[in-house]
């Protein structure tokens, strides 16, 4: 379905773009239907930008990202709105996806005018308010209210209703429940789980290692842009091959350990890691469908 081959990101910066900072340095993956693909890696290691490049938010600089076989970058209009019909992306402040002065259903009303226009009024309700159901939401509770009056897992659930009522078949949830509370985090990550199984592939876009490993299929690793081990996620989070995965890994408060302990793990020292302006690191299969970036000369993995 989704396909990255040899995908970088490279922005200006600096006076006058006069320098450049290497974002994404070729990222290759493949997603497919049903399947919850986890992109971990910490602040700045070029998750987002993967996700807002799959979304067509920013252009690709090198590589080719395709859908059933078709680079959407060369996609015109038609095809665009198409794509969209297709792959949607949820962020992570739900509160950003809302115009303050409108009310939060607006974002139903944009869809049926592009998409839906010819369906009748009876007929939309129903699909409306069969796609809240389908997210555990009461339209009596969350239609015609303004964003500020709903709580941030509510306006999450909208934003993926909104994409259900497209029938997608990619979603991007790029840090979907990171400015949730714990009660409502569980409750999101349910739902996907739920939407997987009903054939929806999804790009899950996280920091936070435990719910890539609660939730997903699959997890790639990236560091300073680059995709360092990938894999079945039990294989990558049970035989964490790559220093900087291991060094991830321990970094995870443990509900038995005090942080005292923590203090004198030699175990969380960052390893030796190439520069964003190398190229991305060759990947080698150490298991089925286990791949661990080779270690630079003088580094270590």
């Amino acid at each position: 379905m989704l396909r990255l081959d040899g995908v970088s990101k490279t922005y200006r910066i600096g006076a006058f773009g006069g320098k450049s900072l290497n974002a994404v340095r070729g990222v290759s993956f493949e997603l497919r239907p049903g399947e919850i693909v986890s992109l971990i890696g910490e602040s700045g290691s070029g998750k987002s930008t993967i996700g807002r490049m799959i979304l067509r938010l920013d252009q690709v600089t090198n590589g080719t990202i395709s859908f059933d076989g078709s680079d959407i970058a060369q996609l015109g209009r038609t095809g665009t709105k198409a794509y969209y019909a297709d792959v949607q992306g949820v962020f992570q402040d739900p509160f950003s996806s809302y115009n303050p002065v409108f009310k939060a259903d607006r974002v139903f009303a944009m869809i049926r005018d592009a998409y839906f226009p010819g369906v009748a009024s009876g007929e939309w309700q129903d699909k409306l308010h069969a796609s809240l159901a389908s997210v555990g939401l009461s339209p009596s509770d969350v239609l015609n209210r303004y964003p500020h009056q709903l709580s941030g897992g509510q306006l999450q659930r909208l934003l993926i209703a909104r994409a259900l009522l497209l029938d997608i078949r990619l979603l991007v949830a790029d840090e979907v429940i990171s400015m949730l509370d714990a009660s409502t985090r569980i409750d999101v990550l349910n739902l996907l789980a739920d939407l997987r199984e009903r054939g929806l592939g999804i790009l899950f876009i996280t920091h936070d290692l435990s719910l890539g490993h609660y939730l997903s299929d699959r997890t790639l690793i990236l560091h300073r842009g680059a995709v360092v081990e990938m894999g079945p996620t039990l294989k990558v989070f049970g035989d964490p091959r790559h220093a900087y995965t291991r060094m991830l890994l321990a970094s995870v408060p443990q509900l038995h350990e005090r942080w005292r302990d923590l203090e004198r793990n030699g175990d969380l020292a960052l390893p030796p890691a190439d520069s964003r302006d190398d190229p991305a690191p060759a990947l080698v299969e150490v298991d089925t469908d286990h791949l661990v970036a080779l270690p630079r000369k003088g580094g270590s993995s």
